[in-house]
Parts: C-alpha cells; sequence; structure tokens
C-alpha cells in the first residue's frame, strides 16, 4: 500500500487520562486516536469529515518527567463562569523528546501537513511539535505473527496485551463537543511492545515498524 508519512517531533508532549480532572496528572504513553485526528483538523485549519479512511501511526519519546504547574480553577455551571479564579498547584507528568509518525493514503491529508494552519501541538498547548518530514512509501501487508509498538489498538477484537483505557476515536463540531467512538483501547507503548497473529499490519521497511491502521469513519456532525 502506498502511503504519506509525516514525521513529527517536539520536546515534550502530554496526553491526560479521560476523567481524571484534579490531582496529579499522568499522561498516557501513546496519544488517542482523537488526538491524531486533531491534528489533521489543526493542520487543515478546519474540521474534517471521513469516510472510509486509513490512519496508522507510531509513537516513542525518550523518557518521562514530573513537572509542576499552576491551573486555575473557576466555578460555572458548564457553560458559563463567575469572575472569581482560585489558582492551585498540580504535579503534571510528561514525556520528553517525543516522536509521531502518521501514516496516510490519502494525499489531501498529508497536504494539510505541508502548510499547517495553526500550530501542531503534541498534547497541551505549550507541547510545540515540528513537522520534519513528508515522504511518500510502500508498506506491505503482514498478516502472520507481529510485534506491535507504540500504537493504540482496539481491545475488542484483538484482545492485545497492554494497558486497557477507554478512549475516544473523535469529537463532534459542536460547543460543547461530544464524544465519538469512544471504547476500549490497548495502549503499547514503544518500550513494550507484544506480538499477536490476529492482526493485520502493514510493514515499513525504513523502519523495521508494524503498523495498524484504523478504519475512520465520522461524517458531518
Amino acid at each position: 500500500m502506498r502511503c504519506y508519512k509525516i514525521e513529527i517531533s517536539g520536546w515534550t508532549a502530554s496526553f491526560r487520562y479521560p476523567n481524571l480532572i484534579s490531582g496529579y496528572q499522568p499522561t498516557l504513553e501513546v496519544p488517542p486516536l482523537s488526538t491524531v485526528l486533531g491534528l489533521i483538523n489543526a493542520a487543515a485549519g478546519k474540521f474534517v469529515t471521513y469516510q472510509n479512511e486509513k490512519i496508522g501511526y507510531y509513537f516513542e519519546f525518550d523518557s518521562t518527567g514530573i513537572d509542576l504547574e499552576t491551573i486555575y480553577q473557576m466555578d460555572g455551571n458548564g457553560k458559563t463562569t463567575n469572575n472569581s479564579a482560585k489558582s492551585n498547584v498540580i504535579r503534571r507528568q510528561f514525556l520528553f523528546n517525543p516522536r509521531l509518525i502518521i501514516y496516510t493514503p490519502n494525499s489531501i491529508i498529508a497536504d494539510y501537513f505541508r502548510q499547517p494552519v495553526y500550530p501542531i501541538l503534541l498534547g497541551r498547548m505549550n507541547d510545540l511539535a515540528t513537522i520534519e518530514s513528508i515522504s511518500d512509501i510502500d508498506l506491505f501487508s503482514v498478516n502472520e505473527t507481529v510485534e506491535i509498538k507504540g500504537q493504540i489498538i482496539p481491545t475488542f477484537p484483538y484482545h492485545l496485551a497492554g494497558q486497557i483505557q477507554a478512549l475516544p476515536e473523535y469529537f463532534t463540531n459542536t460547543f460543547p463537543r461530544k464524544n465519538l467512538g469512544t471504547k476500549p483501547f490497548s495502549i503499547v507503548s514503544h518500550k513494550n511492545g507484544v506480538k499477536s497473529s490476529s492482526i493485520e499490519a502493514y510493514h515499513d521497511q525504513e523502519l523495521s515498524l508494524n503498523i495498524f491502521m484504523h478504519s475512520i469513519n465520522y461524517g458531518d456532525e
């Protein structure tokens, strides 16, 4: 399969756990699919819809750290807030020297990253990233036992070993936004690859990586 390969790097990255609002904020070791689709939206400068789209990605980092961060808590009803804010200091985990590689057969998606409209962020607004390169390569289908790492895989039907976490695939273009396609995923860090004979993957010979391609179908919302 002929694909475009978009390589993105940064100094830091952080991907929050859903539903963890206060207290210590750990980071997922692989970004959710919704984060990657959000990057495409940022590069495109618009809300992108998908019909039978194939997107794969791989993520790695050098190390983790913990930072102290000042936050401001405001009272409200979910739609409006009052004018008072209370400061607080929390501990937030982050990933150092992250690298994200996105694979797509769609040339339009690749073109979005050639001149991105909005900044590319690997998590929060201070996790600014750089597009290192965009190239096109041939990925070769692999359907025997393959090693998967640095990716998230739907828990069902693949039952891959890894950290299980319910994650959204996408969000609506409404206010407030709504989760789309939330389901359990196996989060497989690049540090601990797992082998499976049930996954059809595509092999990147340049990096010796097996890539799972997610099927995306989200039309106008």
